[in-house]
């Protein structure tokens, strides 16, 4: 278990948050592209405790701004943009996608009132079919492409779930703790028919961008089988199943738990199957879902894994209060990740660079070498292996 003091350190996001400041180091998504529509291109958010609006400006640009304007506080979300970028809706103040007041159209002419006031920003980067906003300290970082985002060799879909209602942590707990996977998704995960009984041995491999978990599973009549795949840190679960389709290809998804606030969290999943042929690029808008998490009676879907995910983490609470928790040997890969996030939050506070972040010029193509040999896929996928 956590004494109070830590669970707190862990799990609050806000500005000045140790969590919080560790967590703005990082890109995070902020919504999927193809929300963002001619018709309705300001969508408001709240990523990790702040109130902002991301919008697409009629030159095809994007902003990241505090969503309350600094004259009256009215919400930018009812505004409108222009190729310059976006204005109020109250009084007309327009700012750019740095956040520099560029008009104030009641004041005198001649006025200087503009060229005092600032709005919030964060850069917004597109890539993989999402925006990503950066919420830290300059320089600004090196945006991971990651394989599932900068791929081209298939085609690629994103997906916002519904808010999960609970802290960001319980989330990416679950990523590390395995065991669950027979219990909570034996049946839908195709489980069931390969196992007897709970039986697998699991290690947890530290790496240069997180933590690697590999399972290693006895499966009737076809000996042990490995499925390895990783945590990114800090609130990224890299996956792989096999596609909807059913056509016997493999479908890769990352999975992004952003904080919402200390109490709920955004999940953003990305897909991508390579396909033969098919060549989407990685600066495309991707088709995009909404898919609840439950149903019109109010019920979790049952039958959907994520959903039995969220059924988990909702019902611990919504922020597990770990000083009561007793944990055993199958936890081990719980305790690594606690320990990283406190050693990371750490490094931030000594001014340093946390894990996997890397400089802006040293951005490039991020494969991962995930496999699971239960759905077939034996040696990791790598660029344009489909065509």
């Amino acid at each position: 278990m956590l004494s109070r003091e830590d669970n707190e350190l862990l799990t609050r996001v806000g500005p000045g948050t140790p969590a919080g400041e560790l967590l703005r180091r990082y890109w995070q998504p902020v919504a999927c592209a193809a929300e963002l529509t001619e018709e309705k291109p300001i969508k408001a958010v709240k990523v990790l405790g702040e109130k902002l609006v991301v919008y697409r400006d009629t030159a095809g640009g994007y902003g990241l701004v505090a969503e309350q304007c600094p004259h009256r506080f009215a919400s930018l979300a009812w505004g409108r943009v222009d190729d310059e970028g976006i204005r109020c809706p109250y009084h007309g103040w327009k700012f750019n996608a740095a956040g520099k007041c560029i008009e104030t159209p009641a004041e005198p002419k001649g006025s200087t009132l503009k060229d005092g006031v600032r709005q919030p920003a964060y850069p917004v980067r597109k890539l993989g079919g999402m925006l990503f906003g950066y919420m830290g300290p300059a320089p600004v970082p090196a945006l991971p492409l990651w394989d599932v985002l900068a791929w081209e060799h298939g085609r690629r879909t994103v997906e916002r779930h519904s808010v999960v209602e609970c802290n960001w942590l319980q989330c990416m707990e679950n990523s590390v703790d395995p065991s669950h996977l027979f219990w909570l998704h034996g049946r839908t995960a195709h489980l069931a028919s390969l196992m007897d009984e709970f039986e697998e041995k699991e290690d947890f491999i530290p790496f240069d961008f997180g933590i690697m978990k590999r399972r290693s599973t006895p499966i009737k009549d076809k000996g042990i089988q490995v499925d390895q795949h990783p945590l990114l840190f800090p609130n990224v679960l890299r996956h792989v199943a096999h596609d909807r389709s059913g056509e016997g290809s493999h479908r890769h998804n990352l999975q992004y738990r952003v904080p919402v606030d200390d109490h709920n969290t955004q999940v953003f999943m990305i897909n991508f199957t390579p396909e033969p042929g098919t060549r989407t690029p990685a600066d495309a808008d991707a088709p995009f879902s909404f898919v609840p998490m439950r149903g019109e009676d109010g019920d979790y879907r049952m039958d959907m894994v994520l959903a039995q995910d969220v059924m988990a983490w909702e019902t611990q609470g919504a922020v597990l209060d770990r000083t009561r928790e007793q944990l055993g040997t199958a936890d081990k890969g719980i305790v690594m990740f606690r320990r990283l996030i406190k050693e990371q939050i750490a490094l931030v506070a000594a001014g340093k660079m946390p894990l996997g972040v890397r400089p802006a010029e040293a951005e490039s193509l991020i494969e991962l070498d995930v496999i699971n040999e239960r759905i077939g896929l034996m040696r990791p996928e790598r660029q344009g292996a489909a065509q």
